[in-house]
């Protein structure tokens, strides 16, 4: 119902506006007391696809990537669609509008998305309030600078987000690989990036010890416009450090291939989607193979089959996180994965 009914009414509307619209849909939803109607249509509660990472128990390896719920204001209702964890933000110190609209667009024809929506968030301290509710998902929490903070000044930005959101999420994420805030992505290059998550543990470490609790897995969200000799940077810059894990990837600058309008893919922005399935792939594979599968890895980008799924798994993905494929085709995706995951793994 949702790809021959739902869907094309809603990509008839602006791509943000229809953001908003979904987001407002979801919490209507809840508060006529739907949400168990949900659970019993997409959750699968099987013990068997529980995956314990990080010191964590993860109800299934599908996520809900970063970027849809920014502000932490519908985790609990978004994980009733059958993820296994949910991933507020990006998330900076200070409320911000991001970039100017239109900063959304649809690639139809190539099953993806650009967006250069700029870090827009209410703020850390928002996101803190409404994290503030029993949890019945894992919540990773992914951090951010402001757009007007400088690369120098940018460890500050992480430490107080790292900080403030300590006691609320299960799991950090260092996101230095947004190609829609200036400047953002040269904290990647190995001395700075090095220095920022030493930063983070060494803060992490701290929290810990003072609030008597256990420290909070940190990862590293990537791009999947790297080298292979700055992966390899990636996988130096995991040992030194000591970080938890990455996630790869993020969305690309690279518009090779694409089908769709030239007056659409000339936007700037990172795409997501399909285009990205191959390359998140294949930088899966090689961090996991030239680390020797040294630490876990989250894989992200153009899963919009169980196919899609099983290929990043085998790759070496541990967990997995949908945003364009969950768009695209609907909430029913996930249980799908999670079927062909409990057939492929489990006979």
């Amino acid at each position: 119902m949702y790809k021959n009914i739902i869907r094309p009414l809603l990509f008839q509307l602006d791509p943000e506006k229809v953001h908003h619209l979904t987001f407002n849909m979801v919490r209507f939803c809840s508060k006529i007391g739907l949400s168990g109607l949900f659970r019993g249509i997409y959750t699968i509660n099987d013990s068997r696809l529980e995956r314990n990472l990080f010191g964590l128990t993860f109800k299934n390896p599908i996520g809900l990537a970063a970027g849809f719920d920014k502000n932490a204001q519908l985790y609990n209702e978004l994980s009733d669609f059958g993820f296994g964890f949910v991933e507020i933000g990006t998330l900076t110190p200070k409320p911000q509008e991001g970039n100017p609209k239109k900063r959304l667009f649809r690639l139809k024809d190539d099953q993806a998305i650009i967006n250069r929506m700029g870090f827009n968030n209410l703020g850390v301290e928002e996101a803190v309030k409404n994290l503030r509710k029993s949890h019945r998902v894992l919540i990773g929490g992914n951090i951010g600078k402001n757009k007007l903070t400088p690369n120098n000044l940018a460890v500050k930005d992480y430490l107080i987000c790292l900080e403030a959101l300590f006691n609320d999420v299960d799991y950090f994420v260092v996101n230095v690989s947004s190609p829609n805030t200036p400047g953002l992505r040269e904290l990647q290059d190995k001395e700075p990036l090095t220095a920022l998550l030493k930063a983070l543990k060494t803060e992490n470490e701290t929290l810990a010890k003072n609030r008597k609790t256990k420290e909070r897995p940190i990862l590293l969200k990537i791009a999947p416009d790297l080298t292979d000799a700055q992966l390899l940077d990636i996988i130096d810059i995991v040992e030194v450090t000591a970080i938890d894990g990455v996630i790869a990837t993020n969305t690309t600058i690279s518009r090779d291939n694409l089908k769709s309008a030239p007056s659409v893919v000339k936007e700037n922005g990172g795409v997501s989607g399909k285009p990205l399935t191959k390359r998140s792939t294949e930088v899966i594979r090689f961090l996991s193979e030239k680390s020797n599968k040294a630490f876990p890895i989250i894989g992200v980008g153009g899963i919009h089959s169980p196919e899609d799924a099983l290929e990043k798994l085998e790759a070496g993905a541990d967990l997995i996180q949908l945003w364009t494929g969950f768009v695209y085709e609907g909430p029913s995706l996930i249980k799908r994965i999670n079927k062909a995951i409990l057939k492929k793994y489990n006979q």
